[in-house]
């Protein structure tokens, strides 16, 4: 890897993190109301194969936030959909991000028992 594309994966995640803090500060979203406008936004851009453009480019820039769930959950229904037809939507997108989704069980229940919530 050489300097250029570290400055891509800055510049892509900085415009992903550019979008949230502006949509964030003008229509006064909620944090939750990002998280899943930008996993929507990742299935759609994957839908339209924009997403893997993206991530040819910007790498880990990409990849990190939150939009690249929704890519993920997207591609593997598609691909599984393309192998065992309808059926594949579903067991698709269980095959790819059950590592990422245990995980995030795994992690959260950890910090549920490290910490303790006020109020």
């Amino acid at each position: 890897m050489n300097w250029v594309d570290y400055l891509m994966a800055f510049l892509v995640g900085g415009l992903i993190c550019l979008i949230a803090q502006i949509l964030l500060d003008c229509f006064r979203l909620l944090p939750v109301h990002l998280v899943v406008l930008f996993v929507i936004v990742g299935s759609f851009l994957e839908i339209l194969k924009i997403y893997d453009w993206l991530i040819k480019i910007g790498r880990a820039g990409a990849l990190v936030p939150i939009s690249s769930f929704g890519h993920s959950l997207t591609h593997a229904a598609l691909l599984e959909s393309e192998k065992i037809g309808y059926l594949g939507i579903l067991t698709g997108v269980f095959d790819l991000t059950a590592g990422g989704i245990a995980s995030a069980i795994l992690f959260a229940f950890i910090i549920a028992l490290v910490f303790k919530p006020k109020g």
